[in-house]
């Protein structure tokens, strides 16, 4: 996430600990960040803190959600990938 605000040029200025908003990045930034963000995630649920995990899965749920809103078509859902056991 960080190389995306150096990339586009935004310096100097505090933002929250998730980041530019999932709606304000553009459509390159959205895809770059959530695919940064899933290829950290098992590093972060092993070694980071609880505290680093909550904000990882916010961000990450942000990113998805956006992500969902703007290409539906990208995100198509298949029943049969689901497993028997994650319907309990």
């Amino acid at each position: 996430m960080g190389s995306a605000l150096l990339s586009r040029g935004i310096t100097g200025k505090i933002f929250g600990v998730t980041g530019i908003p999932a709606s304000d990045l553009a459509d390159d930034d959205l895809d770059r960040d959530l695919a940064h963000l899933h290829e950290t995630r098992r590093e972060t649920f092993l070694h980071g803190g609880e505290e680093s995990l909550n904000v990882h899965t916010s961000r990450m749920l942000e990113l998805e959600t956006e992500f969902r809103r703007r290409f539906p078509e990208r995100v198509a859902s298949d029943p049969a990938r689901l497993r028997a056991t994650s319907h309990l």
